[in-house]
């Protein structure tokens, strides 16, 4: 091991291991201080994240495609510590993070936690879109609520040091993960950033410049050989991952040839606690009905989002597209969803390895078609529902989009669907469907218990399980039960601002429609084209406002949000 390295690891453990013994003293009511000052040092520096951001992965200035960096960077983070410090404050006052929540039975002797919409303002701009988290079966309301807190209700019993290693593709993952290990697992947390995001480390360092001066925190950069020294360092209490599978388990078990032997005989070299947040191939469901022109285009705008947002960078981007063979409108979908991947504007291909991954792609599908000028997007057709389908059971992470076609109609393949996605494909993360109104009433219970049979850390209805992700007091992670030697998606949850006890999954639900039309056909819902699509217009400006908005909620900041949003 370069010494180098031995002496930057060996000074960050001295520096957390006397942050532990501050931490163990540090109040419940110094803890939510210290969420409150993090909150206002990222709005402080989120212009110059999303500046650096914007350049590591060569997206012009005025792009649109620019909203996604104030989405999936200050934002969250802002919103995380809001909730995370409304949580520290009922423990404070002796309560749950659950009081005043509101509870309702799910499917299968499941309880549900209402965690969106949270507040009115919630109301306003996500009008229109609700998420839950679910208890496993057999957990009463009474039960969730006197778990709830995890390491915060005893924060003078602190465990030990965390490793976070963190993600290149998008930039809060590090920095939420690292956050959920200090108030959930009441661990101090060193992150080691992905090369990627080295160029990020100074603005970080400023923003949690309040932990790392009372030594909770520490963030460092390099290579695999720093990774393999925080992770083996005797100190290090436990490790949390965010990649791909492949490279957790070269992680836990090694490389090569003798690390395929250790997997098979779960015989781990890494043995401490470990949790992870990992990929997969996740799908997208679309039930058939009978849908209108600005329907199909709608939502074949929302499909493509969910492959193309961040070009594909994303352990939750669809790799899958599920349609019925028997749709009468299956052409006219496909035909749409073409014409929404040529629309999206072109940016660079920042991510290492992506020209391998769809160079393999097209030498796996010889009849795979290039969308548009775009030479990297990629449409597979014809593919087939066996574990043994390439685009079934690999992570491509780059813009690849299969197109998966099942017999029957309406519950026929509703349950053919679930039975693919449980079975047939890689990964639990999440899982996106894609039905009208009047199918989902039509298929009534039938609905309820697919939902409910579907084995996914998060379900998006009509929506995109990426707002899973930003929503924080939803869980995020993979379903649960994966082991380290067959890990899919990941072991344990993060976000959870509630911190609940042993979820199951968060099911999300938004309009099939935008506003106006929702309105017209009876949904509920001001919401218009959402900024996180990727053909979004105006995704910038309204984004960038909705984080200036998370920095101090107010009624006077909202018209400004609303109005950018309504021109998308």
């Amino acid at each position: 091991m370069d010494s180098s390295v031995e002496a930057t690891v060996s000074t960050a453990m001295a520096a957390l291991r006397r942050g532990e013994n501050v931490w163990a003293t540090t109040t419940l009511f110094e803890r939510r201080g210290l969420l409150e000052q993090i909150h206002t040092s990222t709005a402080a520096y989120a212009r110059e994240w999303v500046e650096i951001a914007a350049d590591i992965k060569g997206l012009p200035a005025g792009s649109p495609l620019v909203g996604e960096e104030w989405s999936t960077g200050p934002y969250p983070l802002m919103t995380g510590t809001a909730a995370l410090a409304e949580s520290v404050r009922k423990l404070e006052e002796e309560r749950s993070p659950l009081d005043g929540c509101r509870f309702l039975p799910a499917p299968g002797g499941r309880t549900a936690v209402e965690v969106l919409p949270h507040d009115r303002f919630d109301r306003l701009v996500l009008n229109g879109f609700r998420a839950q988290v679910w208890s496993k079966p057999g957990v009463d309301a009474a039960s969730m609520r006197a778990r709830a807190g995890l390491g915060q209700r005893f924060p003078e019993q602190t465990n030990g040091i965390a490793v976070v290693l963190g993600a290149g593709n998008i930039f809060s993952i590090a920095p939420l993960d690292a956050l959920y290990q200090m108030y959930a697992g009441n661990r101090v947390v060193v992150i080691k950033l992905n090369p990627i995001a080295d160029p990020l480390l100074p603005v970080l360092e400023k923003i949690f410049a309040p932990a790392i001066d009372q030594d909770f925190m520490r963030i460092l950069t390099g290579g695999p050989r720093i990774g393999a020294e925080l992770t083996q360092h005797p100190a290090v209490a436990a490790v949390h991952i965010t990649g791909s599978a492949a490279t957790h388990d070269t992680i836990v078990f090694g490389a090569g040839q003798d690390g395929a032997i250790r997997k098979a005989n779960a015989t781990p070299l890494l043995t401490k606690p470990i949790t992870s947040e990992l990929g997969g191939v996740s799908p997208t469901v679309v039930l058939p009905g009978k849908w209108s022109t600005s329907d199909l285009r709608y939502q074949a705008e929302h499909v493509a989002t969910h492959r193309l947002h961040n070009n594909g960078y994303n352990c939750i981007a669809a790799q899958v597209a599920i349609i019925s063979a028997n749709w009468p409108q299956k052409r006219q979908f496909l035909d749409e969803l073409r014409r929404a991947i040529q629309r999206t504007p072109a940016r660079v291909d920042y991510y290492p390895g992506a020209a391998d991954r769809v160079a393999r792609a097209l030498s796996e599908y010889r009849h795979a078609e290039v969308i548009g000028p775009h030479t990297d997007r990629i449409l597979i057709e014809h593919l087939q529902p066996t574990r043994t389908e390439p685009a079934l059971c690999t992570e491509y992470f780059a813009p690849v989009l299969g197109i998966l076609e099942l017999p029957g109609t309406e519950e026929e393949f509703l349950s053919q669907a679930v039975r693919v996605c449980n079975d047939e494909l890689e990964g639990t993360l999440g899982i996106n469907v894609v039905a009208h109104p009047h199918s989902i009433k039509a298929l009534g219970a039938a609905f309820d218990v697919a939902v409910a049979q579907l084995r996914y850390g998060t379900i998006a209805i009509n929506a995109w399980t990426g707002i899973g992700y930003l929503t924080a007091r939803a869980t995020w992670g993979a379903f649960p039960g994966h082991t380290l030697a067959d890990i899919q998606s990941g072991i344990g949850v993060v976000h959870n601002a509630l911190l609940i006890d042993e979820p199951e999954r968060t099911v999300l639900r938004g309009p099939f429609r935008p506003a106006p039309r929702s309105v017209l056909h009876g949904e509920l819902t001001l919401t218009p084209k959402p900024p996180w699509f990727v053909t979004n217009r105006t995704a910038t400006t309204t984004l960038e406002r909705l984080t200036n908005f998370a920095k101090r909620p107010r009624w006077t900041t909202v018209s400004g949000v609303l109005s950018s949003a309504l021109r998308g």
